[in-house]
């Protein structure tokens, strides 16, 4: 490989990774923090646009030419930068994998962009300054529009044979959960705290309960509807003072800027003589400028969470 080659293969990965860290940087500095932010389309949008745009402008022309260089080879500096954020803990790997899809999908937008501006016959000089400074334009005014916070459901059951007294028996006092116990696929695999252990202080309105996760999670709960062996309504509060700052990444701290828990309910409901099934739903609230995609992760962890408490008292009350 000839260094004109090398220098070119250079550029067209190391310049719009190298950008991506810093407008990254840039977003995160403290002191203009209420108008440039990592939470927002400004940044999950337009940054993976310009890595793309970036990408095919320094390919050749050739290069430039092929549909599938355009909508693929912009995903190798969004890999790169994913690296670097992870290797010097910038960014977690929770954030990244929720985030990755929208950065391939809009790098791959972006590579089709600048490719139609490199084949373009006219000078095209011009809309790559300008196409690097658009976050810097619109993150200041989406900042004006203020986050409205949206609350979503999580809904979750399971069918149970076991007499109705185990089962809720194993709602009010979910003693220690072992590792081989956890069935919390996704969650585990995003590094997410795991659930120890919750138990109720007495049974009735008032009551209070502390669900204990793993890494120092605590769901403080308090009961505000009690029907025995039926229902059981609770707040959930999670204390971000509490959570130590390794536990979570800064972006879905539970109690945090963008996302809480607010309530549960389990109802027991008979099917027959032997059967009963377990309902669980959770409230959630989450204030960004993209509730429309952060819902839907939000969504899968908080079912992965109840169903698998749900499957654990399943095959505690069962085996009981």
């Amino acid at each position: 490989m000839d260094n004109k080659k090398l220098i070119t293969i250079i550029k067209i990965i190391a310049i719009p990774t190298a950008y991506a860290l810093v407008l990254r940087t840039f977003f995160d500095v403290e002191t203009w923090e209420s108008l440039f932010k990592v939470m927002s389309i400004s940044f999950l949008l337009c940054l993976p646009t310009i890595i793309g745009a970036l990408t095919i402008y320094f390919s050749s022309l050739e290069n430039a030419k092929s549909l599938p260089y355009k909508i693929f080879m912009p995903w190798v500096p969004v890999i790169l930068f994913l690296l670097i954020t992870l290797f010097f803990k910038i960014e977690g790997w929770a954030c990244w994998l929720m985030v990755l899809p929208l950065f391939f999908v809009f790098a791959s937008i972006g590579g089709l962009i600048g490719g139609y501006f490199k084949l373009k016959k006219a000078d095209n000089k011009l809309y790559l300054p300008i196409l690097t400074l658009i976050p810097l334009f619109i993150s200041p005014l989406e900042s004006l529009v203020n986050t409205i916070p949206g609350e979503y459901k999580a809904y979750t059951y399971i069918d149970i044979n076991a007499p109705a007294n185990k089962i809720w028996s194993n709602v009010t006092r979910v003693k220690n959960i072992n590792q081989s116990q956890d069935k919390g696929y996704l969650t585990n695999f995003l590094g997410f705290p795991r659930p120890l252990k919750a138990e109720l202080n007495y049974e009735g309105i008032g009551a209070y309960r502390a669900a204990v996760f793993t890494n120092g999670l605590v769901f403080h709960e308090t009961v505000s509807e009690y029907i025995d062996q039926k229902k059981m309504v609770f707040s959930i509060k999670a204390n971000p003072h509490e959570i130590p700052s390794t536990t979570l990444d800064e972006h879905v701290v539970i109690g945090g800027d963008f996302f809480d828990v607010l309530n549960g309910t389990y109802e027991l409901e008979k099917l027959t003589e032997n059967t009963y099934r377990l309902h669980l739903y959770s409230y959630f609230k989450l204030s960004t400028t993209f509730n429309f995609y952060a819902s839907w992760w939000a969504k899968w962890i908080m079912k992965d969470i109840q169903n698998n408490i749900l499957q654990i008292n399943k095959s505690r009350s069962e085996a009981e």
